[in-house]
């Protein structure tokens, strides 16, 4: 597991890849927008189930000291 996964980075890239697919032809306006929409749930399912999943274990920490 990696911990320098970065969601928006993630989303951007993949929002270019759509927008580019449209410019070359190879989808329309309307299926632009559908693929947006589900990029949209994908990324807000990403971003929560990463959200708070790190954990420093209770003992582990400097952080007193």
């Amino acid at each position: 597991m990696t911990y320098n996964f970065d969601p928006d980075r993630w989303m951007e890239a993949h929002r270019a890849v759509l927008e580019a697919c449209r410019d070359r032809g190879e989808i329309d306006d309307a299926e632009l927008e559908a693929e947006l929409l589900e990029l949209d749930q994908r990324y807000e399912e990403m971003v929560a189930r990463l959200d708070g999943t790190y954990v420093i274990p209770a003992g582990r920490s400097n952080a007193g000291e």
